[in-house]
């Protein structure tokens, strides 16, 4: 597999996300099968896992904590804080986005303990919280990383001014957020900044939430906890008109010798040297598969058809709702899609 840098660390260039097993898709996969993906990946070489304090409000953490433990020495294990889940009154949990350094601290510490770890490798600020100033969060994490609590730092869907003044109190290794042939917004200033400031970007649904696999044809069905549900861009209508860009993106991956996956993938490390492409999965066979995209070499005309094809202004549909999009710091395309 090829390689990529992340801070200190030496990584493959296709990660590991550890959310679907627990959170966001609807029902969560047995003990069994989320083993059955960890083992895989740890076979084919995949060397960065990432979950959240948030997936599944702690189970994604201690799901995979008992089995990467005896790996702990040949991987780079990140999680995030400040955005996590907070039992009400009434019992019932809640997510909560807190950047303020008390929350962070206990984050990190309740996550060190679902991981049965003594530190976190890569650890990110899950979401900025706006009612505190980003140096006030990132400088916490800075004492943990003093503390041997973790050992680097990043951030995660936050615009590059937000970007360079984090970096400016402490340095940043790696920006996670959204990128995929669909979602272009990193294109807008983060993609660029973090290859100026020598910061990795990893970035997560890279398939597109599995639109780009060509596997999900329709969204009526999709399962009660299905954050996908929510997102305009997969609303019928808009989901229609989306999949005609498939049968030209499947005419490319024919020519270029690979799947949709493999296709989606591909374009995404050939982004730049300091690109990650982090999907999540349930099944072995699609970890597989997305591994295979990340050696894929496209040309440069093969990729500025795929540029083409995906063109920002033919999505229809924005990433998120409204209320979602206010929560995140990311800079926006600013059109009517068509």
């Amino acid at each position: 597999m090829k390689k990529r840098t992340i801070g200190p660390f030496t990584v493959a260039n296709v990660a590991l996300g550890c959310m679907n097993f627990c959170h966001a898709y609807g029902n969560p996969v047995s003990t069994e099968q989320a083993h059955a993906v960890l083992h895989a990946a740890l076979e084919a070489g995949v060397t960065l896992f990432d979950t959240a304090a948030l997936y599944g409000f702690g189970a994604s953490e201690s799901l995979i904590g008992p089995v990467l433990k005896p790996h702990r020495n040949h991987i780079t294990l990140a999680s995030k804080g400040g955005m996590a889940g907070v039992r009400g009154d009434d019992g019932v949990m809640r997510r909560v986005i807190d950047g303020h350094p008390r929350t962070l601290r206990k984050n990190c510490e309740d996550s060190l303990q679902r991981l049965g770890t003594d530190v976190i490798d890569l650890y990110y600020l899950h979401r900025w919280d706006q009612r505190v100033p980003i140096e006030e969060s990132v400088g916490e994490m800075a004492r943990l990383q003093e503390e041997g609590k973790i050992r680097a730092l990043g951030l995660s869907e936050v615009g590059a001014d937000a970007l360079r003044r984090a970096h400016r109190e402490h340095p940043i290794a790696a920006l996670q957020s959204e990128y995929s042939l669909w979602s272009r917004n990193a294109e807008l200033g983060t993609l660029a900044a973090c290859k100026e400031l020598g910061i990795a970007y990893v970035a997560f649904s890279p398939m597109g939430r599995a639109f780009l696999s060509g596997k999900l044809q329709q969204v009526d069905g999709l399962v009660q906890g299905d954050i996908r549900a929510s997102m305009p861009r997969f609303q019928p209508e808009a989901y229609a008109r989306n999949l005609q860009l498939l049968a030209p993106m499947q005419a490319i991956a024919e020519r270029a010798g690979c799947t949709l996956a493999e296709l989606a993938i591909a374009w995404v490390v050939n982004q730049g040297e300091h690109v990650i492409a982090l999907p999540g999965t349930t099944s072995v066979a699609h970890l597989h598969e997305n591994l295979r995209g990340g050696a894929i070499q496209l040309d440069a005309a093969l990729l500025a058809e795929l540029d083409d094809l995906f063109r920002p202004g033919g999505i229809v549909g924005d990433r998120y709702a409204l209320a979602a999009q206010r929560e995140v710091d990311t800079e926006k395309y600013a059109f009517e899609a068509v």
